[in-house]
């Protein structure tokens, strides 16, 4: 289905550059709020695809961005979770060049935020990219993601664990239903946690998207298989909204052919809507455009910004718009555009109606200076669903 569009409202301002550009592409590598005005970035990938070390810190009330202690081992396709005490933990992800396989990293951090400094902490059981990690109660639970399968080969995991940050260690708990890399993990209203498509690898430059979503219960430590997504997703995001009890998921990389025959190059444009109390998804109004790698964040508890993004291709340029999805009115409405399009960036809300989005990659293959070597960008912008646009 679809939506009619209105005239863009809301308005982006520039907002300084990081000390340097990067890009990141997992779903849980993205920036951390540390407080009311301060957003952390580490780590994620330079325009050869080499994992970083690099950490920032984004103060809202100076406007202004300034590097902070870097991480002990370079890392992308990590997780970041702030904890309850409000340090943040990395755990996992690729280190060094993009070699394939890559042997992955079991090696977790913690940094400080008083201090500006990371220390190591307990390694995971195993090492694993491309996984979730979500704070449930005080500890972190990590699911899923890649690893290596051979020497030749790599394979999605069903394996999870949970983080005593009180202790530094993990334990292996019940392992999930299905395997995934790849997949967006949220906490509901009713505490347990919904994990929402992914993929799973199925060649060296080849995987397959997901419709299958599960359960874990914190209580019980036990996963359940819940509603099926309408459509196979990867590269997606996933947003709580309405106070935990509904999820809106946005976008996915191109779903090759429909089956009649045709073929649709384009991300998808198609979202869709879980309730927790009915455990099934329902499809919502099309976004304005489909996209991929791109920006889901919250403002508030019934809206949505998703930003950005690109059609998952190899030869692409990120994309500048953005749209407002209203969980109440069930519609989409066009907002301002980013000054500098991107993909495979970081965002995170710092109200109810301002967002942050920085770095990222602007483009990639035959659209880049150099087909090999991607280009990324350090600016940053900021959002605020409720400026006037003035021409």
């Amino acid at each position: 289905m679809t939506s009619a569009t209105v005239a863009a409202t809301g308005k982006w301002t520039a907002t300084g550059n990081m000390p340097a550009a990067a890009g990141w592409y997992g779903q849980h590598d993205n920036a951390i709020v540390l407080s009311g005005t301060k957003v952390l970035v580490m780590g994620g990938a330079d325009g050869s695809a080499a994992a970083l070390t690099r950490a920032a810190v984004y103060d809202h009330a100076t406007k202004t961005w300034t590097a902070t202690g870097s991480l002990q081992t370079s890392r992308r396709l990590f997780t970041a979770t702030r904890l309850a005490d409000g340090k943040v933990l990395v755990a996992g992800g690729i280190s060094g060049t993009a070699q394939f396989p890559a042997p992955g990293l079991a090696a977790a951090e913690i940094y400080d935020p008083e201090t500006g400094t990371w220390t190591s902490t307990g390694s995971m059981r195993i090492a694993r990219w491309g996984h979730c990690a979500v704070l449930v109660g005080d500890k972190v639970l990590v699911a899923g993601g890649t690893t290596m399968r051979s020497a030749q080969s790599v394979k999605a995991l069903h394996s999870a664990e949970l983080f005593d940050p009180h202790t530094g260690t993990w334990t292996e708990t019940a392992p999930m239903t299905d395997a995934r890399s790849g997949h967006p993990a949220l906490v509901l209203a009713n505490g347990r946690v919904l994990v929402v498509g992914g993929t799973l690898p199925t060649a060296r430059d080849e995987d397959t998207a997901l419709a299958y979503c599960e359960l874990f219960d914190p209580t019980a430590g036990t996963w359940s298989p819940t509603g099926a997504l309408l459509a196979p997703r990867s590269g997606h995001q996933a947003t709580v909204l309405s106070s935990g009890g509904a999820v809106l998921v946005t976008g996915g990389r191109a779903p090759g052919g429909p089956g009649d025959g045709t073929f649709d190059p384009f991300s998808r444009a198609g979202a869709e809507l879980y309730l927790q109390d009915t455990g099934r998804w329902t499809a919502a109004p099309d976004m304005p455009g489909g996209r991929a790698l791109h920006r889901a964040v919250r403002l508030g508890t019934t809206r949505v910004l998703v930003v950005g993004g690109s059609d998952g291709a190899g030869d692409d340029v990120g994309y500048a718009s953005a749209a407002v999805f209203d969980f109440t009115t069930r519609s989409w409405s066009t907002v301002s555009g980013l000054s500098t399009g991107r993909f495979a960036f970081a965002a995170a809300p710092l109200s109810d109606k301002l967002v942050l989005v920085a770095g990222g990659v602007v483009r990639s293959g035959l659209a880049a200076a150099r087909p090999d070597v991607q280009d990324l960008t350090a600016t940053s912008e900021v959002f605020d669903v409720d400026a006037a646009v003035t021409s």
